[in-house]
């Protein structure tokens, strides 16, 4: 090799940018008409780890788990049984809450809610410390958790321990159904002409254990703010029982948007060219995702997998367009669901209790500064 040659740099191929799928919206954005997105899938770590991987739901079940070892290491019959507390399903903690009052199963549970309460109000607290949640006066408590009258004690127990502290903050849970919460959130999100010129759109909320699919009518006849918006068809697949593969994961969310289609066209629904998906982690401008989908099967932080994109070249047009899709973090989209209820605050929150935890933060804009932007 010559020397010249030896001297010459080497050229290397630009990193491929993916830009937003939709003209005048960007993926992950942090500011719309109304209000400001503060943050969301805030890390806040000390020397144990990641403060919020305590209060999630996995975290509920490691702590029953510790409460049915301490009764077995006196000796006695676990009342829960044999399985993990990971495979209990939600019911049979229930029934074990609505038990005699002095049932040894009650107690395990009874016990480990008081635990948890105690872990969630901590985490709050310190949330309460960070910049982004600074000053905020109301905290909406979402994703599968609360949906059980388990998570609904420990929400009502947090709420209790977090008066006798003195944190200055109202805990309220979502008052749409979970399933629903993380697929209306996108009528705040999509780009205002979808929204004005279609009947619903299409949503897709990705969580760790499950994945919902559903259209989401705007009927802006009832109400101009979007506060009557309604889940009309929607369909789950607990995609953790089947442990698919990235890819084939991606094929069953075409599968699933795809009979939604079907369906909107068999009843006359006019479907907007667009697609949100909301779904763990921090998400970039361009539609990647930067951190935080740990949860999800693959690599879903890899350079080379681009979600929107994957999506869009799948799918089939709805009307005379190809499919639009735009993608934000999963708690942001199911806080916005109750943005038309949050109009008496300045700053809200949301918490999503789920496989992990979820949070985002919000500032709620004044008109001056609405017609500003």
């Amino acid at each position: 090799m010559s020397k010249k040659a030896a001297r010459a740099p080497q050229k290397t191929k630009p990193k491929k940018r993916h830009m937003p799928s939709v003209v005048g919206a960007h993926h992950g954005t942090a500011q719309l008409p109304t209000l400001d997105i503060a943050g969301y899938n805030l890390e806040v770590a000390d020397e144990e780890g990641f403060i919020g991987d305590r209060a999630s739901q996995t975290a509920f079940r490691k702590l029953l788990d510790g409460w049915r070892k301490r009764c077995r290491d006196k000796g006695r019959a676990d009342p829960l049984g044999d399985l993990p507390s990971a495979q209990l399903s939600k019911k049979v903690l229930d029934r074990a809450l609505r038990g005699k009052a002095a049932s040894e199963a009650g107690d395990i549970v009874r016990g480990a809610i008081e635990e948890f309460a105690i872990e969630l109000t901590d985490v709050i607290e310190r949330f309460m410390r960070q910049k982004a949640w600074h000053g905020v006066q109301r905290i909406v408590i979402g994703g599968g958790f609360p949906e059980s009258e388990v998570g609904e004690l420990a929400i009502l127990q947090a709420a209790a321990l977090c008066q006798v502290a003195e944190i200055p903050v109202e805990l309220a849970r979502l008052r749409h159904e979970p399933d629903d919460g993380g697929l209306i959130g996108w009528v705040h999100l999509a780009p205002p002409h979808f929204v004005e010129h279609a009947d619903a759109l299409l949503a897709l909320d990705i969580g760790g254990t499950n994945v919902r699919c559903g259209i989401v009518k705007f009927r802006r006849d009832k109400a101009k703010d979007l506060s009557r918006a309604k889940v009309v068809r929607r369909s789950k697949w607990r995609h953790a029982d089947d442990e698919p593969s990235r890819t084939a994961l991606v094929d069953g969310l075409v599968a699933m948007l795809t009979e939604m289609i079907a369906w909107a066209g068999r009843r006359g629904i006019r479907l907007a060219p667009f697609v949100g998906i909301a779904c763990p982690g921090l998400i970039r401008e361009d539609g990647s995702i930067a951190r935080g989908a740990q949860n999800l099967p693959g690599n879903w932080a890899a350079d080379t997998f681009h979600l929107p994109t994957a999506l869009r070249e799948k799918l089939p047009v709805v009307g005379q367009e190809a499919t639009q899709v735009l993608m934000h973090n999963d708690a942001v989209v199911q806080g916005l669901s109750e943005l038309p209820f949050m109009r008496d605050v300045k700053r809200w929150a949301v918490l999503t209790i789920g496989t992990g935890l979820g949070n985002a933060s919000y500032v709620n804009k004044g008109p001056r500064e609405a017609a500003a932007d």
